[in-house]
């Protein structure tokens, strides 16, 4: 029998909360949070300097960025300027309004001067503090350091959204970001962490609270951890694949000290190591070969990534004293079980491990090339694009996902997605082909979606899967993809097919803690 679990779903006439089986007690809708970035349209932080992005090094009369290099400290602040340079970073990148306007109140330690221009206008300045009207159609807030004192240089600068100065320190999440989120099963960080491409190493280059900008590193491990206690969902954290012993040692350790003991941890190694296209793919099959594993590099991938996981694993089950807070996660290729198979086997990687992880995406890449090609494509109805998902790639992924879950049996391994959802797109190529790229996102943004996303969800259920990571969760949909089930942070989720579907099913299956979903979805 499956457990019982509280959920509420937001209709339009009211919150209403109903009583839900989660089909076997096994699946739970879990979500891929977009990283931190200038141009990041959820807007987590109440503070939107959080996001800004990495100091530009400005000198009069020369062309953008073509200042000398800042000399900055370990957290990003810049100690000093030279004669006729400034500092600056766009925040708010965002176009069409989507982002609060009004009062903005700034912030800052040290002695110095800030400067403001695209959508912010400042109205009152004094040591320390500024008050800045934006207008957010005007697109960017533009900040400018244009003085620091070398012997106490500005340091910790806020820009703290309309309504939150007295509440920021004490709650740094905006309330409708919490909302949106509340009763996910989990929270993946890969992208939180940047996980792909991380130049983290050691646990002294981890991004720390203190730091100027989480756009640089990632977001703070501290922070994630009160995310995560605050939605009372389980962490998904993604180890980078540059990371030695004591890094994972000191990462698990704060997680043991601070994570709510309710509270289960995921931990999977880097992301998509046998993905050829990301750095960490490309250094885990150099070390596989050099290790001897392998004589080409995609087997060697494949191999350090079972080898280097059971030791990130081992860690972890120290700190914790045992394994029954954790889940180890080997992640896989989900359209070849080939690769699922020589990752579990690999040492006997499987028996140090508790999951199978995939990406089963309703994929529909297209190329110029391809067939049907990107040309021919982009001459389709709205309707022929889903059509063509609804009988193509969407059996493709079941098939996907079955044979996933024969491998996840045979090793005796819980089957998870650390990724899925819909995956249409133009590739090599074909991206640039504006018709194509507007023809996808109207078909991203048709009813017809969300029932194909049904579909998808109880494909998954009745295959026996798990933990389902929805990839993602608000972002700008662009020629590179359609990928957030909203693209702003104000976004009216009775407008969102795919976010309607989401999280229905988010409340149909529960949460871990038997906590209430609220979502908002029109019925």
């Amino acid at each position: 029998m499956g457990r019982l679990a509280l959920v509420g779903v937001m209709l339009c006439a009211g919150l209403v909360s109903l009583p839900c089986l989660a089909a076997d007690g096994i699946a739970s809708m879990g979500m891929n949070l977009a990283g931190p970035a200038d141009w990041n349209t959820e807007l987590p932080f109440v503070d939107v300097f959080r996001m800004s992005r990495p100091w530009i090094s400005q000198h009069q009369g020369k062309s953008w960025g073509q200042g000398p290099k800042l000399d900055m400290d370990e957290h990003g602040w810049v100690k000093r300027l030279d004669p006729g340079c400034w500092a600056e970073t766009p925040l708010c990148t965002i176009d069409g309004g989507h982002y609060p306007g009004g009062r903005y109140t700034v912030l800052y330690d040290g002695k110095g001067k800030l400067d403001f221009w695209g959508a912010a206008r400042a109205v009152q300045s004094e040591p320390g503090r500024s008050a800045i009207d934006v207008d957010s159609s005007k697109g960017a807030i533009f900040l400018r350091l244009m003085e620091t004192d070398a012997s106490d240089y500005v340091r910790n600068i806020r820009v703290i959204m309309p309504g939150f100065e007295e509440t920021y320190k004490a709650n740094p999440w905006h309330p409708a970001f919490l909302k949106r989120w509340q009763g996910m099963a989990c929270l993946r960080f890969m992208d939180f962490m940047h996980t792909n491409g991380s130049k983290i190493s050691t646990w002294a280059e981890r991004p720390t609270p203190s730091d100027a900008t989480f756009s640089s590193k990632g977001v703070a491990l501290e922070w994630m951890i009160d995310l995560s206690n605050r939605l009372k969902a389980d962490p998904w954290f993604c180890m980078p694949h540059l990371a030695d012993d004591d890094f994972v040692l000191n990462f698990a350790a704060m997680v043991k000290k601070d994570l709510d003991p309710d509270l289960k941890v995921y931990v999977e190694y880097s992301n998509e190591v046998w993905n050829g296209q990301f750095a960490q793919s490309r250094w885990a099959g150099e070390q596989g070969v050099k290790l001897g594993f392998a004589e080409k590099t995609w087997e060697g991938a494949w191999r350090f990534t079972a080898y280097r996981s059971v030791q990130i694993f081992e860690i972890w089950e120290k700190v914790f004293g045992g394994t029954d807070r954790l889940v180890r996660v080997l992640p896989s290729q989900a359209a070849n079980p080939y690769v699922s198979e020589r990752v579990v086997e690999w040492q006997d990687a499987y028996k140090h491990a508790d999951a199978l992880a995939i990406a089963p995406y309703i994929s529909f890449n297209i190329s110029p090339q391809g067939k049907p090609s990107a040309g021919e494509v982009a001459e389709w109805t709205v309707d022929q694009v889903l059509d063509y998902i609804e009988n193509k790639s969407l059996p493709e992924s079941i098939a996907w996902i079955k044979g996933s879950k024969a491998v996840a049996d045979k090793y005796g391994l819980k089957p998870m997605t650390y990724e899925g959802g819909q995956h249409a797109v133009g590739v090599g190529g074909g991206e640039n082909n504006e018709k194509l790229t507007k023809l996808l996102h109207a078909a991203n943004a048709h009813p017809r979606i969300e029932g194909i996303y049904e579909r998808h969800f109880d494909a998954w259920q009745e295959a026996g899967g798990d933990m389902f990571c929805y990839f993602s969760s608000t972002s700008k949909w662009s020629k590179w993809g359609s990928w957030g089930l909203l693209q702003y942070y104000d976004d009216d989720p009775a407008h969102s097919p795919k976010y309607r579907a989401t999280m229905r099913r988010a409340a149909k299956w529960g949460n871990n803690m038997g906590e209430q979903v609220s979502s908002d979805v029109v019925e």
